[in-house]
């Protein structure tokens, strides 16, 4: 039987029966030792073995080994929960303080924050409890709304899976406040997202919103479309969305045909729309709604354009969607409209994207811009639209100039087998043909080009004569040094071999 005795230095050694070897510990508090044991149990128990042999009794002062020993410890237990949650540190150094001394500040705030971990813990308890379910959700919707860390917290303690059971009650309070309580805790945290989906909520959300009593009611209705919103924006739970009524339940609501959605309802449905547009897996299920054609007709609502042309991009990535667009009346008059859109400078960046890749693809499509009259607002653009916008209107006019003089024969207009083709010119009919004023349009765009290579060639015959001047009168050379002929020789050299026009 193992037997002790304490030494002089304030250690204790313990004496194995069968000898051979031994184990030296420091003499430390009751709770130092505690927190010795945990750690010893921690590491296996490996990280403090020494040799009998070679340990010697230390020269330290117990308080000195003491000291060092916490401080060690404390440098452990971050190591071991590094990555995890913060609240447990806190704990930790809560259960130090009366031994290290912390300062009043530090351990007010560590005590805050086990009072916070302890009223998130009755918070999940009341969830558990049928009685108090209720109120638990409500409490997780008002502490959710603005603490990111509670949101991970609750979720770790097990908030969301009896959140998501409350969607089967039938009251129409509990449905409210599990809507609101679960749209908080997946704000900004994709995992409080996934794990949101994956208990099922999506499929409890659709059986609220498809009523057997007709339409669902719209408190409801708008707390579903705010957490479509929020799922939505997980790239996994897309698809998933996109092949439930979900759409056409958000294409009805954005319509608000009956005047009974908010506005706050209005803007998340078409950001909702706009989140699942993103997947090209959805953009069947949005063309077999009416939305195209709404959103075409309301461009022109300064609030909703941009976001309308970023759903209208994602669609006509797809040939299906390009025709949806393509068929609706006026569509291309409508979107020529926005490229002389001064105003709004993303409008147009959008605009000439939809109308860039179209152009692209499809002569049909060109040959509709040209009717629409895209030629004067493309020459617009590109002198007075952003960056982006202009590098685009000029891809535009580059597709329109290499029609100039073909004859091609394509459909255009939802398969209508209609022949259309490049009119001779100088026919009697030119100056009511597109292709008459596409070339008006080139024509006018090379005179414009040309003008400016003109211009540019004067500015650099300028600075030419300029630079020589100082060159001859630095080095004392009589002003007729290099005759005039020299330097239009030299700019017709620079600006026909470097300048981009």
């Amino acid at each position: 039987m193992a037997k002790y005795h304490r030494n002089d230095v304030g250690s204790v050694v313990l004496d194995s029966a069968g000898g051979g070897h031994s184990r030296l510990w420091t003499a430390f508090p009751g709770a130092s030792f505690r927190r010795k044991i945990i750690d010893t149990m921690r590491c296996g128990g490996s990280c403090h073995r020494q040799d009998c042999d070679t340990a010697k009794p230390s020269a330290e002062k117990p308080k000195q080994q003491n000291e060092r020993q916490r401080s060690e410890y404390r440098s452990d237990t971050k190591k071991s929960v590094g990555g995890g949650s913060e609240t447990l540190s806190d704990l930790l150094r809560l259960s130090d303080s009366s031994e290290t001394g912390l300062d009043g500040e530090a351990e007010e705030e560590v005590k805050k924050k086990v009072e916070a971990l302890e009223e998130l813990k009755r918070v999940v308890k009341r969830l558990q409890c049928d009685d108090d379910v209720l109120r638990g959700a409500i409490d997780v919707r008002r502490l959710t709304k603005e603490d990111s860390e509670a949101r991970t917290t609750l979720a770790l303690l097990g908030a969301i899976p009896p959140l998501v059971s409350l969607l089967d009650s039938n009251e129409l309070d509990s449905q409210i406040a599990s809507l609101y309580a679960l749209l908080n805790l997946g704000i900004g945290n994709d995992a409080n997202k996934a794990a949101i989906f994956k208990a099922g909520a999506i499929h409890k959300m659709l059986k609220l919103i498809e009523s057997p009593n007709g339409s669902p009611n719209s408190a409801v209705a708008e707390a579903v479309v705010a957490n479509f919103l929020g799922l939505s924006a997980l790239d996994s739970n897309k698809p998933i969305i996109g092949s439930s009524v979900a759409i056409p339940f958000l294409v009805t609501t954005l319509k608000d045909l009956d005047n009974k959605s908010s506005p706050q309802a209005k803007q998340d449905s078409l950001r909702a729309l706009y989140n699942l547009s993103i997947s090209p897996l959805n953009i069947s299920p949005i063309l077999e709604t009416d939305l195209i054609p709404f959103l075409l007709s309301t461009l022109g609502d300064m609030e909703v354009s941009e976001r309308i042309l970023s759903i209208l991009s994602n669609v006509v990535s797809t040939p299906e969607g390009r025709k949806a667009v393509s068929i609706v009346p006026d569509a291309f008059p409508i979107l020529v409209d926005v490229l002389n859109w001064t105003d709004s400078p993303g409008c147009q960046e959008k605009a000439s994207y939809i109308l860039m890749v179209m152009a692209h693809k499809t002569y049909g499509y060109r040959q509709a811009m040209i009717e629409a009259g895209i030629c004067s607002s493309l020459l617009e653009l590109t002198l007075l639209g952003s960056t982006l916008a202009q590098k685009r209107a000029s891809r535009i006019m580059e597709c329109l100039r290499i029609d100039k003089g073909k004859q091609i024969s394509e459909s255009f207009g939802g398969g209508l087998g209609v022949a259309v083709s490049a009119p001779i010119c100088g026919s009697s009919s030119s100056a009511m043909d597109p292709n008459h004023q596409l070339k008006e349009c080139l024509e006018e765009y090379d005179d414009m080009m040309s003008e400016e290579r003109k211009a540019v060639k004067q500015l650099v015959q300028q600075s030419l004569q300029n630079n020589m001047r100082k060159i001859v009168k630095r080095a004392n050379l009589p002003q007729d040094f290099v005759p005039s002929d020299h330097f239009k020789s030299l700019t017709s050299i620079s600006t026909s071999k470097s300048l981009p026009f």
